[in-house]
């Protein structure tokens, strides 16, 4: 797959942060060059199914360092970088190959991102050492599954493509549990032939992949997504409180629910905690909070009402004023519990979430 080049200046991009104009400005500079040196060096060379693609991976923290152990278990040649080198360090054992910067995985065919803020995806990309500042080389893909707003994976999107490099938008659904067990579930978007050429390595990912059209709608899936969850855990945690307030042990009534047509995976993979009032942070409230800010962000621009979304998102913002920021986000059931005048503690039962005939077998 040839990469497509842009020339500099064409079109309106993004809004940057403050310093990137500059260095995107420099970057672009001699791009068309640079793409078409990179372009001569590749070849015509594609990724077939007799030749594994080398895999490059920045950001080993608790779901990189999953996914990435992951794509080392299904046989692929892998190379990672991690801000703190020693967090990647422990994938050496399982095979990776640990480099210093971001730029020296330039020459892999496919790179995967996953970084926590916009700030934290301009620094590996363009900014010093970064992945798209080698004169003479960048990767085939970039598969960004950071997490960071419309407007920030436009701009790298854009400055790949200069570089002749394809981006694709990959968020991803799911926590390290959820990984290990290959439930995860990953929405893409971007260039339908790059997504055809690259599916079978993200689906040893997970066992959900999805194109959900071009540029960067992946991102608003995502957003989509995680407001449903708060609106759902919220509504569990109301339902719950009011079977415990009528004498129906958590554990009896969520036993039922989780048998019922309306039980999910996400009710049952959460009824552990409610049960047992164990809330290890898988998603704190405060990340929650922000997708719902960004979320009714989406729905005032798209002319969408949302009420019970934006109802759920001032329960959320309640919660965090009671001091619920850095537990998981399932302590809605404690806020809710609270402004119910029921005072819960934990049953001390063995149940199930769901996930662990499939992390154990």
């Amino acid at each position: 797959m040839h990469g497509r080049t842009i020339a500099a200046g064409c079109g309106g991009g993004p809004a940057m942060s403050p310093g990137v104009d500059s260095i995107a400005q420099s970057m672009n500079n001699g791009a068309i060059m640079q793409s078409i040196v990179v372009q001569i060096q590749r070849g015509d060379e594609q990724m077939t199914g007799t030749t594994s693609p080398t895999i490059g991976w920045i950001g080993t923290g608790r779901m990189g360092f999953a996914l990435a152990t992951r794509l080392l278990d299904a046989g692929y040649d892998v190379a990672a970088y991690n801000r703190t080198r020693t967090k990647a360090e422990p994938l050496a054992a399982k095979g990776a190959t640990i480099v210093d910067k971001p730029v020296d995985l330039a020459n892999r065919d496919v790179v995967f991102i996953m970084v926590s803020a916009p700030k934290d995806l301009e620094e590996v990309t363009i900014g010093k050492g970064g992945l798209l500042t080698a004169s003479r080389a960048a990767p085939r893909i970039i598969v960004d599954s950071s997490t960071v707003s419309s407007e920030t994976s436009a701009l790298i999107r854009r400055l790949a493509d200069d570089r002749g490099s394809q981006f694709l938008a990959s968020p991803v659904s799911g926590n390290p549990a959820v990984i290990a067990s290959g439930k995860l579930t990953v929405a893409v978007s971007g260039p339908r032939e790059t997504f055809d050429e690259v599916e079978p390595i993200l689906s040893a990912l997970g066992r959900g992949v999805t194109w959900v059209g071009e540029g960067e709608v992946a991102r608003l899936v995502k957003i989509a997504h995680n407001v449903f969850l708060g609106v759902v855990t919220q509504a569990l945690a109301e339902i719950t409180v009011l079977a415990e307030r009528g004498g129906v042990s958590r554990e009896a009534f969520l036993e039922f629910l989780n048998d019922s047509v309306m039980g999910s995976t996400f009710t049952r993979y959460k009824t552990p905690a409610f049960v047992n009032l164990d809330f290890t942070p898988t998603f704190t409230m405060p990340l929650l909070s922000k997708d719902f800010d960004l979320g009714l962000a989406a729905a005032h621009e798209l002319a969408v009402p949302m009420p019970i979304a934006a109802a759920t998102a001032q329960i959320v913002a309640s919660a965090m004023g009671a001091g619920y920021l850095s537990e998981d986000f399932g302590v809605l059931l404690l806020e809710q519990a609270r402004r119910a005048g029921v005072t819960l503690t934990s049953e001390n039962a063995v149940v199930l979430s769901g996930l662990e005939v499939a992390t154990n077998g």
